[in-house]
């Protein structure tokens, strides 16, 4: 795979203000890094274990995304540098990051992750949740997490209208906090969709931020 062509291309094709985050879980550091060497600094992880391990290894400038499902146990490890969590999908979880970053002098910017797919799998908010978070006093007194948007996944098939469907979802979830909680504020402003095989269906829907990491360092190495 030629990494640098590769992001080259994604980078030609995304439209400007959309931020590629290129998704790095599985991928040794030295793939990491060639990416880097081409300007690239926004990475994602979706394995707490994974990016601790990574993070002190690989350049201090890099922006790290946690984009997979956060354990409550975890949060403290990455609390001290990760440079957004896209992945809040309980008010359990919203609660601890809040205070893992208080514990380090930080605010963290957060996406509320939506359930949008039909797989049962996939974790995430119903927009009742969300209501239910942004109406509380615990929310309203957050002082170390900022939430800067939504996150969702779509359900995985080649069924593009499917799919074309559920990020339209997303982006009404999105309009809707907007008007309803986060009128005032400029930082709520992401939407987070979209991945390789389906980030043009979603930046065509609204999508601001897009992950990317098969398109980008070829096809996944488990284990």
């Amino acid at each position: 795979m030629d990494i640098a062509k590769n992001l080259e291309k994604l980078r030609s094709d995304l439209p400007e203000g959309v931020k590629l985050i290129a998704v790095s879980k599985t991928k040794p550091n030295d793939a990491i890094l060639e990416a880097y060497q081409t300007g690239h600094r926004m990475f994602g992880e979706n394995k707490a274990q994974e990016l601790i391990r990574k993070q002190p290894e690989l350049p201090a400038d890099i922006e790290w995304h946690f984009i997979g499902h956060l354990q409550s146990n975890k949060a403290k490890y990455i609390a001290p540098f990760v440079s957004m969590v896209h992945s809040i999908d309980s008010f359990k979880i919203l609660k601890i990051v809040n205070k893992e970053a208080r514990k380090n002098d930080r605010v963290i910017p957060c996406l509320l992750q939506f359930h949008i797919a039909e797989e049962e799998s996939k974790y995430g908010l119903t927009e009742a949740d969300a209501r239910e978070i942004l109406e509380s006093e615990a929310y309203k007194n957050m002082q170390n997490i900022s939430v800067a948007g939504v996150m969702g996944m779509a359900t995985f098939t080649d069924d593009s209208e499917k799919v074309r469907k559920e990020f339209k979802k997303l982006k009404s979830i999105f309009n809707e906090l907007k008007k309803n909680y986060f009128a005032e504020q400029p930082e709520f402003k992401e939407i987070s969709m979209g991945m390789s095989d389906d980030y043009p269906l979603a930046v065509e829907e609204g999508g601001t931020i897009v992950r990317v990491g098969s398109k980008i360092f070829g096809a996944r190495n488990y284990g």
